[in-house]
């Protein structure tokens, strides 16, 4: 999901700019073009890290600019389908939760939640279920797994995510489902265990 891409370009540094280190100034600019778009190889750009700019750049008749070529790294976030999220509630609406994972926000509509009629409450931001009385709300924090990716040309990524399947959800769910897992097979009655061994006495 989260990576760390190494990647090369020309940067044109302005004559504002000339006061400053190479490196400083090509950072600068790399943040200004990079950061917060939207790549269809890299996915979502979060911030440039690292920047080695040549020192010897070229000139351009009629431009008062220098251009380098630079090579830099920097941190991206990528979702990938059927890949388990972590994510936090920011958002209740009429279909469901946006969820935030890493760089961006998830859908998760109502039908993708539980195997349950789910009532969604935007104005106390809750979303509540009608049979087994479980809740979700803004801050609530969950596990999920990714189902759909769409990436923009501009800066939009849709993702879509759900929580219908073993040890995904709330957080307090999954521990509830994990006790239950752990726990020891029921043993039957005293009566029922005597009445047992009568019978296969009796035989």
């Amino acid at each position: 999901m989260f990576s760390i891409s190494t990647l090369t370009d020309v940067v044109r540094i302005p004559p504002k700019l000339f006061g400053e280190s190479l490196k400083k100034a090509g950072t600068t600019i790399l943040r200004e073009k990079y950061e917060s778009m939207i790549n269809p190889e890299l996915g979502y750009v979060i911030m440039i890290l690292d920047t080695k700019v040549e020192k010897m750049g070229k000139i351009v008749s009629g431009d008062g600019g220098t251009y380098h070529k630079v090579e830099f790294t920097a941190l991206t976030f990528y979702p990938k389908l059927q890949e388990i999220v972590r994510g936090e509630i920011v958002e209740i609406t009429d279909f469901g939760a946006f969820v935030r994972i890493g760089a961006t926000d998830a859908l998760l509509h109502l039908s993708q939640i539980m195997d349950d009629y789910l009532k969604s409450d935007v104005k106390s931001g809750m979303i509540l279920a009608n049979q087994s009385g479980r809740t979700m709300r803004i801050g609530t924090t969950l596990r999920a797994r990714i189902t759909a990716v769409s990436l923009g040309k501009t800066a939009a990524m849709k993702i879509g995510i759900t929580c219908r399947q073993p040890f995904l959800g709330a957080d307090e769910w999954i521990e509830e489902e994990i006790k239950k897992a752990k726990a020891p097979p029921a043993k039957a009655p005293p009566a029922q265990t005597e009445k047992a061994k009568k019978t296969v006495e009796a035989k």
